[in-house]
């Protein structure tokens, strides 16, 4: 499997490393959101991972850009996964056209869960 994490907080994307450290799992690190699109392209994920706080973009913003980029074939169909911070935010979840989320912190359990949820197309899946 293919991972795309986006994240700025090291402390995010070391806990995601963790739960995630599998022989045949490959993760690309991404600290500005900016760069997301053209990293998805270059990598081509299975599944991308996103901060929901993450530097000035936000990661409802990212998840929209990699769904315009995948609508308009710029990238592969790419799974998305939200970090959120609370439960209150699974609405922008939903309209940033993520797969599933999770809420943080999160548990390895959890996000190898989702993830695999996140597979099967738009679940509205969560985790607590």
């Amino acid at each position: 499997m293919k991972v795309l994490l986006v994240a700025d907080e090291l402390w995010t994307r070391n806990e995601a490393i963790a739960a995630l450290s599998e022989p045949d799992t490959v993760i690309r690190e991404v600290t500005d959101p900016r760069d997301a699109s053209r990293e998805a392209d270059r990598f081509e994920p299975d599944v991308a991972i996103v901060d929901m706080q993450i530097a000035s973009m936000g990661g409802m913003a990212v998840a929209r850009a990699l769904r315009e980029a995948e609508f308009a074939e710029d990238i592969p169909a790419t799974s998305i996964v939200l970090l959120l911070d609370r439960t209150a935010d699974e609405f922008l979840a939903r309209r940033a056209a993520a797969d599933a989320w999770v809420v943080k912190p999160f548990t390895p359990q959890q996000l190898r869960a989702i993830i695999a949820s996140a597979g099967t197309g738009p679940t509205g899946g969560r985790s607590e």
